[in-house]
């Protein structure tokens, strides 16, 4: 029967996965679901803000498919780097999918932007969601304002942890050590500032909402700044979720000035990023410069400057694709070069050789955009079903993986980490709270005090 393995277990994995074990044209496809993680889920166990838990709970339907008597999760594997090469992985399964996402931040590339307290938003996430890779040293929270610079959902996203009590958060998963830092926080303004206008934003509109609704926050917007977008006077012609979004700013812009709670949320429009300030290594504040519409959906500037203090700076301009170990990779577009899926070598179809999600598309679409990426991949797969089965592969995969000195992680090393991170909510007086390090996450995986991150 075809044996398949899949690189990556977060949404674009396992609906891969799910893929190619519901489809009828290849009876009996098996399917290894690797990751370089001993836990599953991927950006929605570590990208998903703690506060949301009815997006969290999208790791139920995923784990319906890990569940399944013909896909095995093989976690703690790493491809690519030391003797589990493409290659190597190649010769123990008929074919390969690789959804290794796109984990890398995109940089302003201005000057100052490597001082003390600037920072990417994907690392601020990755601490507060327990990213075993974060700094073990965290972020120190005793800025009194906080610039995002961005509009999409994850500024949304950090602009509004940083905005929340610790309290909020004590009922999520948040890791102990970063409940303890936003308990501290002296952080009493946030800024999420973008270059273009309103109309334009990258948010959803419950996100959007999420924030003027903060217990302990007051969002406000610049009335001024909202009207030099021309299409928010008149937003017919815009997308829904945009016009959706015109309409919030508009009701903030319209209420009456409110005064309440100890933190404020200020939405900024139409200023660029041009340098970080500072003094003695750490940030102070950053220079923007005010732009304009220039009348074809991008913006031009004016020359006319802004200073906004801030002690920490996250930037939140997207995403982008790292070349993986062994693989082709197209440094323009940051996605591994393909058609319809199947994965190109020096312009050539490689046999067995796949890509779905980000890695393939490059960053763009929510979680559900996945599932057709999935599904083009796997109807190429299949379509090579015929070709692909007269390869004969080498032997039990996850033998060969111990033999190569791996050690994965199976499913039930997984629900020993639940497990384990369940007691550790209980002895906190918690709900279940994630273990943050990967010291903590094998030891909890194998029983073992004596492991280290391979």
């Amino acid at each position: 029967m075809l044996r398949v393995a899949v690189v990556g277990s977060g949404p674009s994995g396992v609906y891969t996965a799910q893929s190619l074990v519901e489809q009828s044209a290849v009876p009996g496809v098996r399917v290894h679901v690797l990751d370089r993680l001993p836990c599953p889920y991927g950006l929605v166990r570590y990208g998903v803000a703690p506060d949301h838990e009815k997006i969290k709970s999208l790791q139920n339907n995923l784990r319906t498919v890990l569940e399944h008597d013909r896909v095995s999760f093989v976690g703690g594997v790493e491809v690519g780097t030391g003797a589990l090469t493409p290659a190597r992985l190649l010769e123990l399964y008929h074919a390969v999918v690789y959804c290794v996402g796109a984990a890398k931040d995109r940089r302003l590339g201005i000057p100052g932007e490597d001082l003390a307290g600037s920072c990417s938003a994907t690392d601020f996430v990755s601490w507060y969601s327990a990213h075993p890779d974060a700094a073990s040293n965290g972020f120190d929270l005793g800025a009194r304002s906080a610039v995002v610079i961005g509009v999409g959902n994850v500024a949304v996203d950090v602009a509004r942890i940083l905005a929340r009590g610790a309290e909020e958060l004590r009922p999520t998963d948040v890791p102990q050590t970063a409940l303890g830092a936003l308990a501290v926080s002296r952080v009493r303004a946030v800024h999420m500032v973008g270059r273009r206008g309103p109309s334009q934003a990258r948010f959803t509109t419950k996100e959007l909402r999420e924030l003027g609704s903060l217990p302990d926050a007051d969002a406000r917007v610049d009335a001024a700044e909202l009207a030099l977008d021309p299409a928010f006077a008149d937003p017919a012609g815009l997308p829904a979720v945009n016009r959706r979004n015109v309409a919030v700013l508009r009701e903030w812009a319209d209420a009456a000035p409110r005064d309440h709670g100890s933190r404020s949320i200020r939405l900024r429009f139409f200023l660029r990023p041009v340098e970080l300030l500072g003094e003695g290594g750490r940030v102070t504040a950053v220079r923007f410069e005010r732009t304009v519409p220039d009348g074809d959906g991008g913006v031009r500037p004016t020359g006319l400057f802004e200073d906004i203090e801030a002690q920490l700076v996250l930037r939140a301009v997207g995403y982008r694709g790292a070349p993986p170990a062994g693989l082709p990779f197209d440094p323009a577009s940051g996605t591994v070069p393909h058609l319809a899926g199947r994965m190109l070598r020096d312009a050539a179809a490689a046999p067995g050789e796949y890509v779905a999600g980000w890695i393939k598309r490059g960053p763009t679409g929510v979680i559900g955009t996945n599932r057709p990426c999935a599904k083009e991949t796997v109807a190429s797969l299949l379509a090579d079903a015929s070709l692909l089965l007269r390869r004969r592969p080498l032997g039990d995969p996850l033998d060969a993986m111990r033999k190569l000195g791996l050690r994965p992680v199976e499913w039930p090393g997984w629900l020993a980490i639940e497990e384990a991170e369940a007691a550790l909510g209980l002895a906190l007086g918690r709900r279940s709270v994630k273990i943050p390090d990967w010291e903590g996450l094998l030891r909890a995986a194998y029983g073992d005090t004596s492991l280290q991150h391979p």
